[in-house]
C-alpha cells in the first residue's frame, strides 16, 4: 500500500485522491475559508504539483490517526518551508487536510502562483 507521502512523491494524484474523504477538508495557507471535498482538494493539490519545484519530505511525525509531514520546495525561485497536518478517520481516508507555509515572501508568491491558476483548479474540480 502507498503511504500519502510515497503518493506525494511520486506525484502519482490519482493514489493522493483515492485517500481522501469525500467529505474531506482542505484548509489552506493562502485562502482565507477553508474547502469542503474531495474533488476540489485533490484539484487543488494537482495544481500544487504543478507548481512546486524540488519538492521533498525532511520530516514526518504520526502519532494515531494524526500525522504531520514537513517539507521543502521551490516556488518561484523562493525556498518554502511547509507542514501538511493529516487526520484520518476510521477507514484510513483524509478526513482533514490543513497547509502550513513559510517564510512570507515565499507563501504570498504561492497564494499568487496558485491565484493564477485557479479557474483551472475550479474547472477540473468539476469536470468542466
Amino acid at each position: 500500500m502507498t503511504t500519502f507521502t510515497e503518493a506525494v512523491l511520486a506525484q502519482d494524484i490519482d493514489a493522493i485522491e483515492a485517500m481522501l474523504a469525500e467529505d474531506v477538508v482542505f484548509t489552506s495557507p493562502v485562502a482565507f475559508r477553508p474547502y469542503q471535498g474531495k474533488a476540489i482538494t485533490a484539484a487543488i493539490l494537482r495544481g500544487v504539483v504543478r507548481l512546486f519545484e524540488d519538492f521533498r519530505y525532511v520530516r514526518e511525525i504520526r502519532e494515531g490517526r494524526h500525522h504531520a509531514c514537513e517539507f521543502q520546495a521551490t516556488v518561484d525561485g523562493l525556498e518554502i518551508n511547509g507542514c501538511d497536518f493529516l487526520t484520518y478517520d476510521d477507514n484510513g481516508k483524509i478526513i482533514d487536510f490543513k497547509v502550513m507555509v513559510r517564510p512570507l515572501k515565499a507563501a504570498t508568491a504561492l497564494a499568487a502562483r496558485m491565484g493564477e491558476q485557479f479557474e483551472r483548479i475550479k474547472a477540473e474540480a468539476t469536470g468542466r
